[in-house]
């Protein structure tokens, strides 16, 4: 391949590829934007994001086009025609640039055997317009097995779900409390030409009607405001959270709900804050350093208590476990790529495992609130029946508040396409000795 920088397209096709085969946005798009100039990279992460939230859509039409499918060595190519098809379908891009183009970094690619086909298959893709689709699951543009799952959790709502997934998710910010009202900071918003409303139900969301750079954004290096999902912000309204508590957030990573807690209450006795992943903790400090904040960090399975625990237990404790996602897609839309279906039951294992472990190190007396950003039952209310089960004395609490739908243990968020993501709560107090 030659020394040349590679086209925009050429670069997201080995993106895609990446992802197909098991690679997060996250860990294969900040390397590919790194080769680019600064002036590029959004229009690459515009690319690549789009084609990822459209791929099961773009693939049906894709296959129904070619007669017989690549070979696994130019797979690459099929990914570049996706790509195009995506601007095709879902871009202001000139259809003659997509194609003309794409033909180049089809070159670009070492792979000028497949120009012929690549200019042949966008050229009837761009006369006949997009056909319809073949599945439900292709025209929602989802995995069939995610809607299948959909469908049979949420029989009126599936597709509202599936709609959400597929829009754009706002830019949300949690106003620190220890620095400025919400409503000082929307006049300092208005002040700076950024138009932003207050969210339904978290006490410092501000909701902007347009994403903005956070460099733009008033005092953001000094700490005013961070950014984070209205959803997420929920869970200091219900840890009920008072001077003097030891607090665990139990997986940190990357530190949103770790400085949540910090800022909602500024006299907690101590906040310790694990993650499991030794590469993530950094971004934790980042951000208590950036609003001027201190949490004791460790690194460590939450679930092995044995190897972090100091015996003093906490009298709150917040356990967002890892789960399926499936509540943020619209802000990892790769995750319709790389979950599987086989992955909730391991999940929901783990799941289990993490709440008996932090039952076992709340203080009698206290609250643990169980969080996910999962839409799926299984992740959610069966989790907390399950324990429930084993722990007949945990108290389940309902908490007093106007968002989510009653699950009988605890709240499910689905997306709103104007406002949060999906999200799970449930809340449960250990009995007094």
């Amino acid at each position: 391949m030659s020394d040349q920088p590679q086209p925009l397209r050429a670069i997201a096709a080995s993106v895609l590829l990446a992802v197909e085969n098991g690679q997060s946005l996250s860990q294969c798009l900040p390397p590919a934007l790194a080769r680019l100039p600064m002036s590029e990279r959004p229009a690459l992460q515009a690319l690549c994001y789009g084609s990822c939230r459209w791929f099961h859509r773009l693939d049906d039409e894709l296959q129904g086009r070619l007669k017989k499918p690549l070979r696994a060595s130019d797979r690459v190519v099929h990914h570049l025609m996706l790509v195009a098809l995506f601007q095709l379908r879902f871009s202001q891009q000139a259809s003659y640039a997509v194609l003309n183009e794409t033909v180049e970094a089809c070159r670009a690619l070492d792979k000028p055997h497949l120009t012929g086909l690549v200019n042949g298959v966008l050229r009837a893709a761009e006369r006949t317009g997009a056909p319809e689709p073949s599945t439900d699951a292709s025209r929602v543009s989802h995995p069939a097995w995610m809607v299948e799952k959909l469908r049979h959790n949420w029989p009126e709502d599936w597709q509202a779900i599936a709609d959400a997934n597929n829009a754009q998710a706002p830019m949300t910010l949690r106003v620190n409390a220890l620095r400025f009202s919400r409503d000082e900071y929307l006049a300092l918003l208005t002040e700076a030409g950024i138009d932003a409303v207050a969210t339904r139900f978290a006490p410092n969301g501000i909701q902007l009607q347009q994403p903005v750079p956070v460099d733009r954004l008033p005092w953001f290096a000094d700490g005013a405001v961070s950014v984070q999902d209205e959803a997420a912000q929920l869970c200091t309204t219900v840890l009920d959270l008072a001077p003097g508590q030891r607090v665990l957030d139990a997986c940190a990573a990357p530190g949103g709900k770790t400085c949540a807690i910090l800022e909602a209450c500024s006299e907690l006795a101590e906040v310790v804050a694990i993650d499991e992943s030794e590469a993530r903790l950094p971004r934790v400090q980042e951000n208590l350093d950036r609003l001027d904040l201190a949490a004791t960090l460790k690194q460590a399975d939450a679930a092995d208590i044995d190897q972090w625990w100091d015996g003093e237990p906490f009298d709150r404790i917040l356990l967002d476990v890892p789960c399926s996602a499936s509540g943020v897609i619209r802000r990892h839309p790769d995750i319709k790529l790389l979950r599987r279906e086989s992955d909730i039951v391991p999940l929901a294992s783990i799941q289990l495992g993490l709440l008996e472990a932090m039952w076992s190190i709340l203080k009698p007396g206290g609250r643990l609130v169980y969080a996910t950003c999962s839409v799926f039952p299984q992740e959610n209310h069966r989790i907390i029946q399950r324990f429930r089960k084993q722990q007949e004395a945990a108290l389940l609490m309902e908490p007093e508040v106007l968002w989510g739908r009653d699950m009988g243990p605890g709240r499910q968020l689905l997306p709103d396409p104007n406002s949060h993501d999906g999200f799970f709560y449930a809340v449960l107090e250990k009995p007094e000795a």
